[in-house]
Order: structure tokens, then C-alpha cells, then sequence
């Protein structure tokens, strides 16, 4: 009986010992993962962690950072190559904390920094999602992150945690509407806006006194989206931006392309009317930011207008890089922005002018535009097999070279946007090329050998101490 006892008590302590495996925790009512599914929509979870025409979440897509590429992992509910294995509390520090299960540091590629702000109640619904309405995949991504040193050590990001992470959960401004507090919790957390708009210091942590000011993101510039009327939205009506984020489209205003459509074809267009509301409200609400140049509204720069009369009959040039802007526009946008720019007779196609991207004082979204087109996902986008892509502007980066769109950009900018901003060689290049390198990498090694001598300094000077005392 005794050793009954013990093989009980033992096998008792080793349950506690072990985490609760999805397939054997009590299964959630259909409501809590309905919510769940909700709720990792808003975190717009599966645009990172699913490739296009892949499993749902099971990761291998690769995220381009300043330091090289971040490749997302499979977060099904595999218990061999995903997160199947982890409990309530291995997935909240994971998701809010950046520390997977086994003690590892995440990169801020994954946006734990916003997802923080989560609370209990959501994250324990996220968890329930994850564990219990999406298919596990039991196969590793093709490819995992490998950064140069020292990024490579996943500990060095401990380091940055303290500096940078604020682990508290939202908190309401009782000051504020429910409207207002329901929009701050999701911007700042789940749909973690603050990542792309905000800019970054050189130890690319968010810059928050400057909170949704705009940054370059890679090679896709994310705009002002402060209240401020010229450089931000301040000038927007709260339905124009709700607008925005469920199509992707506000009239005379702006148009969603690169990371941004993928947020809203995935992620914001999925969310209740009240949920858009309360983001709208809260971002009129965010403290202004004025960039210097941005002398007026950037939604009302240029007009309709052309240069027909100067090129017809004109022969082109044997050197085709030598066309003109007119030219070039003419053989290659006028078919669907019209001769005088006024974009598409149904409406799809916008108008160049009053258009914030020939206004803003950032041109690198007009550049992007021509060299990758604009593509927009229909229907459900990758959280369903067989997804359509629209493209609503076909890419040039095959068809004309850095010096055309060099021209093209600028006859665009000085005929229907701010004429004063310009396209450059060198822009266009960095572009096409993938965005300009960071000096983190070097910042962070010259860093280490100057923390290095430092030390061997103390070192030698500990040791001269301790012989002059002998």
C-alpha cells in the first residue's frame, strides 16, 4: 500500500510538473474562441505568421529589419514545431513579455512591445484560439533567424527589454470616454499602430514623445497620423478614417498600399464598426506633430493638368532613359489615371492630386508605388485557402530603370503634388535595392570592444591595487 501511495504521489507531483497540453485541457465554449479569433485578427497575427499560400499561422514568412531578415514561427497548436506545448503563462510571456517557453528572447519584430498592453482577460482568450481553433501544423518553417553578431544572441535582448519594455496591461484614463479608452487599448496594443507610425531611436526602440509621427519602415514610409491638420489627420473627419481603415480609400485624401493594406485587408477591415470608431476617435486625439515642410494640408496639393501639346509628334528618344516625364507618364499611367491625372471614371483608381502621397514631404511611397504596384487581398485574405490578389497597380521594377522613375516621379510630384519634393537617384536605388543599411549592427559591436577594453582596464587597475596593498 505504501508504495501504491508513492507511485500516486509521484505520478501526481509529475502532472504538476508538466504544462497542460492543448489536447488535453478542458476545451473552451465556441464563444470564448470566437473572441479569441477576434481579438488575433486585431493583432493582425496571421499577415506575420503565414505565408502566402500557406498554412494558417504556421510561420516561415520572412520580415525584413534593419538587422537582417526575422523569419515568424509556426504558432499553431503542434505540439512537435509549434506552440502546442505552452501554458497560459508561457504563452502570455511570449506574447506580452517577448520569452518563448524555453527561456529565449524575442525580437521586437514580433510586437510584444504593444501586444504588453494586453489584458489577462484577452490574452487568456487569445490563448484559447490559438490552442483550440487553429489547425495544428506538425512542420517547421523553411528558414529560421539567424541575425549577425551579437543579435544573435537572443539575450542581448533582455538588455533592451529593460530599457524599453513596459510590461503593464492598458490602463483607462477615467477622465476619458469609453469610446476614447477603447480605441487607445486597441491602437496601442493588439493593432500596435504605434510599431509602423512611430519613429525610432538608434536602438530602434519607439521614440514616444513623438507618438505616431511617422517612420520609415523599411522602404514603405509610414505617415503622420497625429491630429495635426497639415502633416497628420487632423484635417480628416472621424467617418473619413474609419472609411480608411475598413476599405483602404478616403476620397481626396490617401489610399492604402504596402504595409498598410496588408494591415487593413487582414486585420482592420475585419473589426466592428464600434472598434474603427474608437480607433478614429482615439488617433484625432493623439498630441499634433508638424514636419517643417509641410507648409499646408498634404491632401491639398496640385491639380488636374498635362503636357499633350508638348509631345505629340514628338519622336522618342533612341535612349529611351532620356524620355520625359510627360512622355513616360503618357505610355505608362495615363491609360488608368487619365491624361490629366484624375484617376479612374468608376472612382477606383484616385486622383494624383489631393492625394497624400505626391503630398507629403516623404516621396518614398510614390517611389514604392512604381516599383512594387499596389496589391489588395479580396475576401479573407490568407486566413483562408485560395485568397484572390487584386493588383490595383501593376509593379514597374522590371519595366523601367532607376532613371525613369526618376523622372516619372518627379513629372508626378511637380504636376499633381508638392512640387518642392523631389525623387532622387539615389533614392530610387536604395529603394529598389531593399532600404538603406543600418549602422545598429557596428553601432552595437563597437559598443561591446569599447565595454571590452573598459573591463580589461578595471581588470589591470583591480590588480595594481591589490600588489600596492601587499
Amino acid at each position: 500500500m505504501m508504495a501504491t501511495f508513492r507511485m500516486a504521489a509521484g505520478a501526481a507531483l509529475l502532472a504538476l510538473a508538466l504544462p497542460v497540453l492543448a489536447a488535453d485541457a478542458v476545451r473552451p465554449d465556441a464563444a470564448a474562441i470566437e473572441r479569441g479569433r477576434y481579438l488575433a485578427t486585431a493583432g493582425d497575427c496571421i499577415a506575420c505568421h503565414s505565408v502566402p499560400g500557406g498554412q494558417p499561422m504556421a510561420g516561415g514568412l520572412s520580415l525584413a529589419t534593419p538587422l537582417g531578415a526575422v523569419y515568424a514561427t509556426n504558432i499553431t497548436p503542434s505540439t512537435t514545431h509549434g506552440i502546442g506545448n505552452y501554458t497560459l503563462k508561457q504563452f502570455s510571456d511570449a506574447v506580452r513579455h517577448g520569452v518563448r517557453a524555453d527561456g529565449a528572447n524575442l525580437y521586437p519584430a514580433m510586437p510584444y512591445t504593444a501586444y504588453a498592453k494586453v489584458t489577462d482577460e484577452d490574452t487568456a482568450a487569445l490563448y484559447d484560439y490559438f490552442m483550440h481553433g487553429v489547425a495544428a501544423v506538425d512542420a517547421a518553417p523553411a528558414q529560421t533567424t539567424d541575425l549577425p553578431f551579437p543579435f544573435n544572441i537572443r539575450l542581448s535582448m533582455a538588455g533592451w527589454n529593460m530599457l524599453f519594455l513596459d510590461k503593464k496591461p492598458f490602463v483607462a484614463d477615467t477622465a476619458k470616454s469609453m469610446e476614447w479608452n477603447r480605441g487607445a487599448y486597441l491602437a496601442q496594443g493588439l493593432a500596435h499602430c504605434t510599431t509602423c507610425h512611430t519613429p525610432r531611436n538608434a536602438l530602434m526602440a519607439e521614440q514616444l514623445s513623438k507618438e505616431l509621427g511617422g517612420a520609415d519602415l523599411g522602404t514603405w514610409h509610414a505617415p503622420n497620423i497625429t491630429s495635426d491638420s497639415n502633416s497628420g489627420v487632423g484635417g480628416w473627419s472621424q467617418q473619413e478614417l474609419v472609411d480608411y481603415l475598413r476599405t483602404g480609400r478616403a476620397a481626396n485624401k490617401a489610399q492604402a498600399a504596402g504595409p498598410m493594406a496588408e494591415a487593413i485587408d487582414h486585420s482592420l477591415k475585419h473589426l466592428s464598426d464600434a472598434d474603427l470608431n474608437a480607433i478614429a476617435h482615439y488617433v484625432k486625439s493623439v498630441p499634433a506633430i508638424r514636419d517643417k515642410a509641410d507648409t499646408r494640408p498634404v491632401t491639398q496639393w496640385g491639380k488636374a493638368g498635362d503636357e499633350l501639346a508638348a509631345i505629340r509628334g514628338v519622336p522618342l528618344p533612341q535612349n529611351l532613359n532620356k524620355m520625359s516625364g510627360a512622355q513616360l507618364y503618357d505610355a505608362q499611367c495615363a491609360s488608368c489615371h487619365q491624361a490629366r491625372g484624375e484617376g479612374s471614371f468608376d472612382g477606383s483608381l484616385p486622383p494624383l492630386f489631393h492625394n497624400s502621397v505626391t503630398g507629403r514631404s516623404n516621396s518614398n511611397n510614390l517611389v514604392m508605388a512604381i516599383l512594387d504596384g499596389v496589391e489588395r487581398q479580396d475576401g479573407e485574405g490568407r486566413q483562408t485557402a485560395g485568397h484572390a490578389v487584386s493588383h490595383v497597380m501593376p509593379a514597374f521594377r522590371q519595366t523601367l530603370s532607376d532613371e525613369q522613375i526618376v523622372t516619372l516621379g518627379n513629372y508626378v510630384q511637380t504636376m499633381y503634388g508638392n512640387p518642392d519634393v523631389k525623387v532622387t537617384a539615389e533614392q530610387v536605388t536604395t529603394l529598389r535595392n531593399g532600404g538603406a543599411p543600418s549602422n545598429l549592427i557596428g553601432l552595437a559591436r563597437a559598443g561591446l570592444i569599447v565595454g571590452v577594453l573598459v573591463l580589461l582596464a578595471l581588470l589591470l587597475w583591480w590588480r595594481g591595487r591589490r600588489r600596492k596593498d601587499a
